[in-house]
Order: structure tokens, then sequence, then C-alpha cells
């Protein structure tokens, strides 16, 4: 897989350097391996820092509860319809921009026995979590706004779940052949919270938004709704609500009392739409 990564900073390719933990260009830019089995290949200060280590552990627990299953088998069953078709050579690689914990990933990793994986991110808590969520997958932390640390069409699959998209760089380094797997949260996603808890609302015109943010660059193959029903205890729930944009937002004093006040179990649909695009 590292043979497909790129300098971030001149666009070499990049090599395990044999006297030091670091991978390293034929110029000689140098990028560190964390000791949790990550590499560095931020080449300044990223604007933001992405999820906290709070936020990142709360959604290891919600995920490994299996909540969000749902999406994992549809991430699955979608790559594994992709590289069903010719082309892509030994070892296709599937590329989580905003990965997270890795989940998502190592669920197409294990539908995918061929296949080798990259988690990109930017933040460093979920970064080390996402190093070891399965043995054919490697960690990066990276800005995914700006140059993909990738060969050009050097990844069979682009999955992107609730995360930001980089239209122009998962055009450049996907292959023509290849498909983005964008998954992103419906107007009914946890609408049983949203009032009771007065939780960040999605926005309607969500589904135009992401059209817009990769039109020119990619078109729309399908797309399907997925729908489950959670019965959460009320600390699942905290856990929910911890792990997602809204922690960023609420009153922690708050939004303790408005989650003891909830009926327990607390039932709540997950719903989410799977975009498949395809490269212009």
């Amino acid at each position: 897989m590292r043979d497909r990564l790129r300098c971030p900073v001149c666009g070499e390719p990049l090599a395990e350097a044999a006297d030091t933990r670091a991978l390293r260009c034929p110029r000689r830019h140098s990028f560190d391996v964390a000791r949790q089995g990550y590499v560095n290949l931020l080449t300044g200060r990223a604007p933001h820092v992405g999820d906290t280590a709070a936020m990142v552990a709360a959604r290891a627990d919600f995920l490994a509860a299996g909540h969000y299953d749902v999406v994992s088998a549809a991430l699955a069953d979608a790559a594994t319809d992709v590289l069903a078709e010719p082309g892509f050579g030994a070892y296709p690689l599937v590329v989580d921009a905003g990965a997270g914990t890795g989940r998502h990933l190592a669920a197409v990793l294990a539908a995918l026995p061929d296949a080798v994986g990259l988690a990109l991110d930017v933040a460093k808590p979920a970064l080390r979590r996402a190093a070891r969520a399965h043995p054919r997958a490697a960690a990066a932390l990276a800005d995914t706004w700006q140059r993909l640390p990738l060969a050009d069409h050097s990844a069979a699959v682009l999955l992107n779940v609730f995360a930001p998209r980089n239209g122009a760089e998962f055009h450049r380094v996907l292959h023509p052949a290849g498909a983005l797997l964008v998954v992103t949260p419906t107007e009914a996603h946890l609408g049983e919270l949203v009032d009771a808890l007065d939780l960040l609302r999605v926005d309607p015109a969500k589904a135009d938004r992401v059209a817009d943010s990769l039109a020119g660059h990619f078109t729309e193959e399908r797309a399907t709704g997925y729908t489950a029903r959670l019965a959460l205890d009320r600390a699942e729930v905290a856990t929910l609500v911890g792990m997602g944009p809204s922690a960023w937002h609420t009153d922690p004093e708050r939004l303790a009392a408005a989650i003891a006040a909830l009926p327990a179990p607390v039932t709540v649909t997950a719903a989410v739409r799977l975009t498949v695009w395809r490269p212009r």
C-alpha cells in the first residue's frame, strides 16, 4: 500500500527509511511514523484538529456496540460491487477520507480479502485507533481539504462517511473505474433526539450541497436510503450526542438533565443515504 503514498511536499513516492521510523521521499522530505502506528503527512499545522479525544472515545464505544453496523454493511456491499469489475490490479486500495476510528474501513476490508486500506484523518486520537482497526489498513494524518498524499488514480474505492468532501482531490486519486461512496444523514436521522435534546438539525438541502461539492468531477450513479431503529439506554444516548457535531454546541449540564428525563429505553432512528459517485 505504501507504494501508492506520495510526499505532500513534492509529490514524489514515499518509502520506509532504513535508519529511522519514518517515511522519506527521494528528495529527503521525511515524515515520522508515530509509535501508535500512523504516519504524519501534514506539511504544517492543520487549520483544524478534528474530533477531540472524548468525541473519538464516544464514537468508538457507540460503534463497537454495533449501532451503526447498517452503515458498515452497506459500504461493504457497495465496495464489493465496485471491485467485482475488472481492471484494478493486485491489492486494490480502499481509502477512507475522514475515517475516524476506522471501523467502517475495517468492515469493508473484511469483505474484500484482496484489498488494502488507508485511513485518512486530521484527528490524532482517531488515527491511534484507525491504525490498528484492521491488519490490512494503514493510517495517515492528513488534511483532506489539501492535496491528498496519494498517487493519481491509485484508489479503487473512496469512502466518505459524515465527513468533508474534496471533489477535485477525490477525482485525482480515484481510479477511472473506481467509485466514491458517500454516506450522509437524512432529515430523519436521530429525529427523536433533535427536539428533546435541542440538537443540531440536518440541513434539508444536504443532498444538494453534497452534489454541489462534487459537481464537475463526479456523476451520481445511484442513491440508497438505509434506516435502523435503535433502542438505547441513557448512557448510550449521551455517547451518541458526544460523538457528533452537537457535542460542540450543547451545554453539558443542560444536556445531562435532558437525557435523564428521557424514558428508557430511548428509541432512536438512524437514517442515512449512501450515494455511489463515479468519476467523470
